[in-house]
């Protein structure tokens, strides 16, 4: 277990961006999916690859596969952060895309056809 690792290291930030994108592909792929089990988990599901990844990444450097020091807890830590920005990210396009779907609802109730 590595305990020296800085938390502003520029490897924090490459876990954060590639936990949030493996987070934001899988929740795109489940959501697109034919099953309808699989897109009301969408985002669970990108949440679980993304963290699935990040712990075998940590496995590989504690058993020194990638020639790393060793699993890194901070490392742990910014793979979590990622996946939390990226659940915050999903939720906010949800939230964007009903209430575009309510105004557009709205201005249709509201206009009289002429046909």
């Amino acid at each position: 277990m590595e305990w020296g690792d800085e938390w502003l290291a520029p490897d924090k930030l490459q876990h954060v961006l590639a936990c949030l994108l493996i987070t934001l592909a899988a929740a795109a792929l489940a959501g697109r999916s034919s099953r309808p089990f699989l897109r009301r988990r969408a985002l669970a599901l990108g949440c679980a690859a993304s963290l699935a990844v990040g712990a075998a990444k940590e496995v590989a450097d504690e058993t020194r596969l990638f020639g790393s020091s060793g699993a890194s807890l901070r490392d742990a830590a910014a793979d979590l952060l990622g996946v939390a920005l990226a659940a915050v990210l999903v939720a906010l396009g949800r939230r964007l895309r009903r209430q575009r779907r309510r105004e557009k609802a709205d201005d249709t109730d509201g206009n009289i056809s002429m046909v």
